[in-house]
């Protein structure tokens, strides 16, 4: 027969009195402000909470925001070990006629491999991007296939990348939701290498270039990422900003010039900063409940989840969230580490919020016979 799975609130074991703070009166929430750009996004970077966006799925020319894939790749390839920061990559023709902007390499010579990353990072270097595509995959074709591996992998349905560099190509776009992804996943998975985007400026070959980031000037919590631009694409700006603990990512697309990108940006984040506020509820590995597990080696089993679990939500709420845990019925071993057995709803206001999977922390063989005779009576007793 079928038993509906346990409710536990949250409140009720105490997991979340973190949620009993004192907090001002709520603020009514405005909408976000108007961005002159053909489409934006504003996501929080723990939750993944969209704060605003306009036209966050349509399919734009991402000019030089396309170097924010060639980095992750470059990255990818640096952590599983097939290039060092060391190596010494011959500059081909091919990258050093690479029109657009550049960092001035010599074609002929050698450049160290972490010389190219700055100057493709911070100088915008479309003839560092070929060169580093070169020294990777032989071929900036073959090399564009791996940034498309990665956005698959990533979750980037609308996008193709058909060269390293963003200079226009018929078969080369992206959405602001997509490059938000792959700036978050930079972010996240490669914190040694992303301080490289807040760099101001970047000398090499005695010729010294300032980061086109006019956001790295104007606002100290502004920490990344890159802009873009090309005739089609118009002006395009990724930026991420930290205050305290709440990390915020806008992608603007589109817009007429240097300064409206900036300021629409900046525009932005501070809408997010001023009326919104990040919160981690639970930590990966927390023990949120144990249970109790039929016909094992033990009799109780630790549920927690996978990945942190943090929420974004309007400020002077946190007094108003609340959070569930449901569990399966009856649990009978044997059960393996991370095995799904149940979800935490948290709500705000009685309307859901974030949802997580509930998952087992600890992997419980079967017990020996005597336990499972014993289970197997309790249970009929039941």
């Amino acid at each position: 027969m079928y038993q509906p799975k346990r409710i536990y609130n949250l409140f009720a074991t105490g997991l979340l009195a973190l949620f009993t703070l004192c907090v001002n009166a709520a603020v009514p929430l405005p909408a976000p402000p108007e961005v002159s750009a053909t489409g934006y996004l504003l996501v929080d970077f723990h939750s993944g909470k969209v704060l605003a966006e306009r036209d966050a799925d349509k399919r734009l020319e991402p000019a030089s925001l396309t170097k924010i894939m060639t980095a992750y790749t470059v990255f990818r390839e640096l952590q599983q070990g097939n290039i060092t920061l060391e190596d010494q990559v011959l500059v081909s023709e091919k990258a050093w006629r690479t029109p657009g902007s550049r960092m001035f390499i010599e074609v002929g010579k050698k450049v160290k491999l972490l010389d190219l990353i700055k100057g493709m990072i911070i100088q915008s270097g479309n003839d560092a991007c070929v060169a580093l595509a070169e020294h990777i995959a032989g071929s900036e074709g073959t090399f564009a296939e791996l940034m498309n591996t990665h956005a698959t992998r990533l979750g980037m349905t609308r996008t193709n990348f058909v060269n390293s560099t963003g200079l226009p190509h018929e078969n080369h776009y992206t959405t602001p939701a997509d490059i938000a992804k792959v700036a978050i996943a930079t972010i996240g998975e490669f914190p040694e290498y992303y301080p490289w985007y807040k760099e101001k400026s970047f000398l090499f070959n005695n010729i010294e270039q300032h980061n086109r980031n006019k956001l790295l000037w104007r606002d100290n919590s502004v920490d990344g990422m890159k802009t873009g631009h090309t005739e089609g694409a118009g002006y395009c700006l990724v930026a991420s900003a930290l205050k305290e603990n709440m990390r915020l990512v806008s992608v603007v697309m589109g817009t007429k010039g240097e300064e409206a990108r900036a300021q629409a940006s900046q525009s932005l984040l501070n809408y997010g900063f001023r009326f919104f506020e990040t919160h981690q509820l639970y930590a990966a590995g927390e023990t949120l409940n144990r249970v109790r597990i039929w016909k094992g080696e033990r009799e109780k089993l630790p549920l927690g989840l996978n990945e942190d679990l943090n929420v974004t939500i309007p400020r002077h709420q946190y007094k108003n969230l609340d959070a569930s845990l449901e569990i399966d019925p009856k649990i009978m071993a044997p059960v393996s580490e991370g095995q799904p057995l149940g979800k935490v709803t948290v709500t705000l206001n009685g309307e859901p919020v974030r949802s997580a999977t509930l998952v087992s922390l600890k992997g419980i063989a079967e017990g020996n016979l005597w336990q499972q005779i014993k289970d197997s009576a309790l249970l009929w007793l039941e």
